[in-house]
C-alpha cells in the first residue's frame, strides 16, 4: 500500500513534458525561461532516455540530466523523473536478444520501436533495476525531484517467449492444482482440447485468437495483466526503498491490451492518465463521445484525485493521419475539464514538437518552427486561469451515481464480440453520457467496491459471473438504491463458460425476469419500442407518454423536424419544461441487441418492443427489491431514450438534475469548503461564441471570421447563448472553459 506520509505538490499545477536529450543544449535555457514566464510548475523528463543515460552497459552518464534538472530547480519548477525502461538501448538488444517480446505468431518483435521488451525477462529486470537504482540514488535528496513515473504507457504483457510460456503454465498450475481441474474449468472436451500434462498448455498463440478456447483466452489476459502489475510493483519497491518520501505513479491509457487498472495502481501513490480527447468531434447525435467518461474512469481507480501526465496540446498523428488541430479554446478547455473531474495536475505533451522520429507530427505547444504561436498563447492563458482557482486544492468530486467496471468483462467482450460494433465500454459510456446530460456527476469504479454512498448504481453488461458483486448489488438495492442492469448480464461463469440457466442467471431474482430468447442486431438495424400503457399512465416524473393520433405529426428535436409515427410513444421532460416551450419528444429505439423478456407478476414493464416477431414483449423492466428498484434494459437504447430513462430514475431517487440542459453542456462539481461548479460547452456555434469572446478575448468581427458567419449573426448567437444559460443555470454562471460530454 502507499505511504500516507507522501505529499503531492500543493495546489492545481500545470506542466509540460520535456525532452532535453532531443535538443541542442543551447535551447534549454530559453525553454526553461519561457516555461517559467508562462507559469509552468511541473516538468516530466527521461522516459525514453535510456541510451543517453547508459550509453553502454554499466557506463552511466547522468551529468546532462543533472544540468537539465538544475535549470528547472533554479526557476522553482518541480521535476517528475521517469524510469527509462520502456525503450531499452540498442546495445542491450544486441547483447541480450532474449529480452525482446515474442508475438502470438511466434516472431520476435522488431527493435526500433518502444515497449517491445518482455516484462518477465530476468535479464531485462536486472538491467532495469540497475538504471532505476542509479537514477533514484542520484536524486533522492533533491527536493525539486518530487516523484517518479514508472516506465511509460504500460500494456498487459502479451509476450509468448519461453519465459512467459513457463510462467503462464505455473500460474495456471497454482490456480487449478491439477490438469483435470483445468480441463473441467475450460470445458476442454470441445474440439478435443483436453490436456494430459501441464507442458501442453500454451498461451493463445494464434493469428486469430478468437478461434481459441475463450476460457484460455480470459485466463491469459488475467495472467498478462498480473505480469504487468508485478512489474510495476518490482519498480516501485526499488524506488520506495531508496526514496520513500517521493511519490510514485505510472501513466495510464486506454490501450488494446489494458491491464487491470485497480491492481496496477494498488501500490502507487497517484493515478496518472494520458489525456488525448478528440479534435475531430462527431456530428451525429447518436455517436457516443464522452471524454468525461475517461476522466471519471481514472478518478475511480483509487477513488481520489489524479494527474494528467500527457495532455493534448495540438494535432495528433504520426502512425495515423493527422487530426484537426486544436480549435481556439480546446487546449485550455480540455485541461480545465480534466481539473473539473478531479485532476490536480495537468502536464502537456509536449513542449516542442519533435523534428525527428516516429512522433514528429504529434504536435506540442510549440511547432517545428520554434516560433510561439496561438497554442502557446492559449497555454499561457490556461496557466493564468489556473492561478485564479488555487482554492480548488484539497477539493474532491463527490457523486451519488456509480458505474461498475470490470476488466474481466472487457477481456471477455474483446475475445467474442456479442454483436457487430457492440463493445463493452460503449455500454458504460451510454449510461455515463445519459446522466451527465442531466447535470449529474458519475463515478466509474471497480465492481468489487462497496456501494453504500450511492443512490444509483449502474452495472452494465455483467457478462462474466461475479458472486461478490451480485451480493453487493442485492444488499444496496434492498437498502433503497436504484440498480440498473443490462443485456448480456449473467451469461458466463468465472471461467468464461456459458451458464446452463435462463438469462440473466444469477441476476434473475434481483431483476425478476427471464430472458427466453435473444437476438444480435446487425449494425444499422433498429427496432422500434413503445412505453407500456401502464407505465405511461403511472409515471409522475420525467417520462410522459402521448400516443400521436396523426401519423404525420411533427415534433422538434435539436432544431430539426422529425416525424412521429402513430404507434410511437415519446419521452418528455414533463414538469421541468416551461409551459410556453414545445415539449421535446423522441422516438424510443433499440439497437445492437434485443433480449426477449418474460417478467414475473410483480415486475413493472416500462417499454415493449413494437415490431419484429417479439412485438409486445418486454424490453425494459423495473422490479421492486426491498426498499430499492432494479431496472433491466434488454436492448441498447438510442441516446435520447437513454437520457429520458435516466431522468426518470434520477428523479425517483430524488437527485437534483439540471433538466433542459442544452446539447453538449457538461456541469461538474468539486467540493471542499465550498462547492465549485464547472460548465463546459462546445458543440454549437452559439456555445463557441461564448468561449471565443470571453476566454480567447476575440472581437465579434474576429469571431465572425472564425465561424464563417456575419458579425450581426455572431451578436445574435451571443445574446441567445447568454439567455439560455441564465434560464437553465441561474444568474451565477461559473464558465471556466469548453469541453465535451
Amino acid at each position: 500500500m502507499t505511504d500516507s506520509k507522501i505529499k503531492l505538490p500543493v495546489g492545481i499545477n500545470i506542466g509540460v513534458d520535456y525532452y532535453p536529450e532531443h535538443w541542442d543544449e543551447s535551447l534549454w535555457v530559453k525553454d526553461a525561461d519561457m516555461m517559467h514566464e508562462a507559469g509552468v510548475k511541473i516538468v516530466r523528463m527521461a522516459e525514453f532516455a535510456w541510451s543517453r543515460l547508459e550509453p553502454d552497459e554499466g557506463d552511466f552518464d547522468f551529468e546532462w540530466l543533472d544540468r537539465a534538472v538544475k535549470l528547472f530547480e533554479d526557476r522553482d519548477i518541480y521535476v517528475v523523473l521517469c524510469t527509462p525502461t520502456n525503450t531499452p538501448p540498442q546495445w542491450l538488444f544486441k547483447k541480450y536478444p532474449e529480452i525482446i517480446q515474442i508475438d502470438k505468431k511466434g516472431n520476435r518483435i522488431s527493435i526500433g520501436i518502444r515497449g517491445h521488451r518482455c516484462l518477465n525477462s530476468p535479464v531485462y529486470r536486472e538491467l532495469s533495476k540497475k538504471i532505476i537504482t542509479h537514477m533514484v540514488e542520484r536524486y533522492k535528496d533533491n527536493k525539486y525531484v518530487i516523484g517518479y513515473q514508472i516506465d511509460n504507457e504500460l500494456e498487459a504483457n502479451h509476450c509468448c517467449c519461453d519465459v512467459c510460456k513457463s510462467s503462464f503454465r505455473e500460474w495456471i498450475k497454482k490456480k487449478y492444482g491439477t490438469i483435470q481441474a483445468v480441463n473441467k474449468a475450460y470445458g476442454n472436451n470441445v474440439w478435443s482440447g483436453e490436456y494430459s500434462d501441464f507442458s501442453q498448455i500454451m498461451p493463445p498463440m494464434n493469428e486469430n485468437g478468437k478461434w481459441l478456447n475463450p476460457s484460455l483466452n480470459l485466463d491469459f489476459n488475467r495472467y498478462a495483466s498480473e505480469s504487468t502489475c508485478d512489474y510495476v510493483k518490482f519498480q516501485s519497491d526499488i524506488i520506495r526503498k531508496i526514496s520513500p518520501d517521493k511519490f510514485i505513479t505510472t501513466n495510464n491509457w486506454l490501450c488494446e491490451n489494458m491491464p487491470d487498472f485497480y491492481d496496477m495502481f494498488e501500490n502507487l501513490d497517484v493515478v496518472s492518465y494520458d489525456n488525448y480527447p478528440l479534435t475531430n468531434l462527431p456530428k451525429d447525435d447518436e455517436t457516443l463521445y464522452s471524454h468525461a467518461f475517461h476522466l471519471d474512469l481514472m478518478r475511480g481507480i483509487k477513488n481520489k484525485n489524479f494527474w494528467i501526465m500527457e495532455q493534448l496540446s495540438g494535432s495528433v498523428g504520426s502512425w495515423m493521419p493527422m487530426s484537426l488541430t486544436t480549435r481556439p479554446g480546446m487546449l485550455k478547455g480540455y485541461s480545465l475539464q480534466a481539473i473539473a473531474h478531479g485532476a490536480d495536475a495537468v502536464v502537456h505533451f509536449r513542449w516542442r514538437t519533435a523534428v525527428s522520429g516516429a512522433e514528429m507530427y504529434w504536435h506540442g505547444i510549440i511547432d517545428h518552427s520554434n516560433v510561439p504561436g496561438r497554442r502557446y498563447k492559449e497555454f499561457c492563458g490556461l496557466c493564468d486561469e489556473v492561478k485564479k482557482i488555487q482554492n480548488l486544492a484539497e477539493t474532491i468530486c463527490r457523486n451519488e451515481i456509480a458505474i461498475l467496471y470490470s476488466s474481466d468483462n472487457e477481456y471477455a467482450f474483446k475475445n467474442q464480440h456479442q454483436a457487430e460494433k457492440m463493445y463493452y465500454l460503449e455500454q458504460l459510456k451510454q449510461w455515463h453520457d445519459a446522466f451527465t446530460c442531466l447535470g449529474l456527476g458519475v463515478d466509474i469504479i471497480n465492481q468489487t467496491q462497496r456501494l453504500d454512498k450511492y443512490k444509483i448504481v449502474i452495472a452494465p453488461t455483467m457478462l462474466v459471473e461475479s458472486a461478490g458483486t451480485l451480493k453487493e448489488l442485492e444488499r444496496v438495492a434492498n437498502n433503497g438504491v436504484a440498480v440498473i442492469l443490462t443485456n448480456r448480464s449473467g451469461e458466463r461463469d468465472y471461467n468464461n463458460k456459458c451458464i446452463i440457466e435462463q438469462l440473466p442467471t444469477i441476476y434473475s431474482e434481483l431483476t425478476g425476469i427471464k430472458v427466453t430468447e435473444y437476438e444480435a442486431l446487425p449494425y444499422g438495424m433498429e427496432v422500434r419500442l413503445r412505453l407500456s400503457d401502464e407505465f405511461a399512465e403511472k409515471s409522475k416524473y420525467a417520462l410522459k407518454s402521448e400516443r400521436e393520433e396523426n401519423a404525420t405529426s411533427q415534433y422538434n428535436l435539436e432544431s430539426q423536424n422529425k416525424e412521429v409515427e402513430k404507434s410511437d410513444y415519446a419521452l418528455n421532460s414533463d414538469n421541468d419544461v416551461n409551459s410556453n416551450e414545445e415539449i421535446r419528444k423522441v422516438k424510443i429505439i433499440g439497437k445492437r441487441w434485443c433480449d426477449i423478456i418474460e417478467e414475473n407478476e410483480n415486475v413493472e414493464v416500462l417499454a415493449r418492443y413494437d415490431e419484429q416477431f417479439y412485438k409486445d414483449f418486454a424490453a425494459v423492466t423495473r422490479n421492486k427489491y426491498g426498499d430499492g428498484e432494479v431496472y433491466y434494459f434488454g436492448t441498447v437504447l438510442n441516446r435520447d431514450a437513454s437520457i429520458g430513462f435516466a431522468r426518470e430514475i434520477a428523479k425517483r431517487q430524488q437527485l437534483d438534475i439540471i433538466d433542459g440542459l442544452q446539447k453538449g453542456v457538461e456541469v461538474t462539481y468539486r467540493y471542499g469548503d465550498k462547492k465549485w461548479r464547472f460548465i463546459f460547452n462546445n458543440t454549437e456555434k452559439e456555445q463557441k461564441v461564448i468561449a471565443l469572446y470571453y476566454f480567447e478575448e476575440l472581437t465579434l468581427k474576429e469571431i465572425s471570421n472564425v465561424l464563417e458567419v456575419s458579425e450581426s449573426r455572431v451578436s445574435q448567437l451571443h445574446t441567445k447563448a447568454l439567455k439560455k444559460m441564465k434560464e437553465r443555470l441561474g444568474d451565477q454562471i461559473d464558465l471556466f472553459g469548453i469541453g465535451n460530454i
